[in-house]
């Protein structure tokens, strides 16, 4: 299973007791139509990397994330600054294993920026997950902008994770509002299976029709999941917004500009199942230095992971040759994440 590759893993969530309990006291019946919450531990976690030769782990708090109830600012802040202590204790006690993604309680923006500061200058993170919206609005949304500019001014590194997705519904006394509803179309599915995919898609073409993307050339991204939906659109979604709404779509969208973007910002995990089919629809469009390894451990088992492991080491080789392989498994994250 290609264990003579060391692996870096961009794509690993940890879960503390403190979400585990906020989560239970606070949060929905199941997280994302999932049946229930696993166990993580960091020992484990460790055992399960070293039998793949995985020699860091960069941890994030997998969706819901932080922001458990609608609206509650105070709720999320608290929680955003718990489970940051508690990645950053665990990459103190093993600083060359582990690495850290702070959590933000966006869309609360004031709070996030106060949560970045402290996060990068006094808990050593090494760049910020995003959920793929935070209460129905989607990271292009112009409230996000003073984030947006102080993660630019840090070229900062910000991985996107999907989340369910969600609408604002307006209120009489707000335009915008603080409730939300699910958007699933299909309900009976767990979110993740596939509708995750669907979110994160649309997470990354706001970031591009708002223009989020044009200011912002300093920021380095990683999509989880190969890009989810997004390669076989981009040159509808590109072309089609110059069509259809001129007015309310930056100007600078176009196919060009979207794929020129995409290779100078973008990294692309390859958690979960994008074997065969999958990686092969981005590489039109990314090249081997912008593949990264990842497991989705947690949520994924052991098991999981070794069994995507094989197919990795099945398929990787057909498409890249053994450099290329040694950048998806590590030398890419190296460089990403070199300070």
């Amino acid at each position: 299973m290609a264990l003579e590759y060391p692996k870096i893993d961009v794509h690993a969530h940890y879960l503390p007791e403190v979400y585990r309990e906020y989560y239970l006291k606070y949060g929905p019946t199941t997280p994302d139509g999932m049946p229930g919450w696993w166990d993580w531990d960091a020992d484990d976690h460790l055992k399960m990397a070293d039998s793949l030769n995985i020699t860091k782990s960069y941890l994030s708090v997998t969706s819901p994330g932080v922001r458990l109830v609608p609206g509650d600012d105070e709720l999320a802040r608290d929680l955003a600054r718990k489970v940051n202590v508690a990645g950053a204790e665990v990459k103190r006690a093993h600083p060359d294993r582990f690495g850290l993604f702070l959590s933000l309680p966006l869309p609360d923006v004031e709070s996030s920026l106060g949560e970045l500061a402290y996060g990068m200058d006094h808990l050593d993170a090494d760049g910020v997950v995003v959920l793929t919206n935070g209460d129905g609005y989607y990271l292009g949304h112009q409230r996000y902008e003073p984030l947006w500019a102080e993660l630019d001014r840090r070229a900062a590194v910000v991985f996107i994770h999907p989340t369910t997705g969600r609408i604002v519904e307006s209120t009489v006394d707000s335009p915008e509002g603080n409730s939300s509803r699910p958007v699933a179309p299909l309900p009976e599915y767990a979110n993740p299976i596939f509708e995750f995919f669907f979110d994160t898609t649309r997470a990354v073409i706001n970031l591009f029709y708002t223009g989020a993307i044009a200011r912002y050339p300093n920021i380095k991204y990683i999509v989880a999941h190969a890009g989810a939906c997004l390669p076989p659109l981009i040159q509808r979604f590109a072309e089609l917004a110059r069509i259809h709404q001129p007015m309310t779509v930056d100007a600078s969208v176009s196919p060009d500009f979207v794929k020129e973007r995409l290779r100078r910002q973008f990294f692309f995990d390859l958690a979960g199942f994008p074997f065969p089919d999958q990686l092969r629809g981005l590489l039109p469009f990314v090249g081997a230095d912008q593949i990264l390894y990842g497991t989705d451990y947690s949520p994924a088992t052991a098991d999981e992971v070794r069994r995507l492991a094989g197919i990795m080491a099945e398929y990787l080789p057909v498409i890249f040759n053994k450099e290329e392989q040694e950048m998806v498994y590590s030398k890419n994250a190296e460089r990403l994440f070199q300070k």
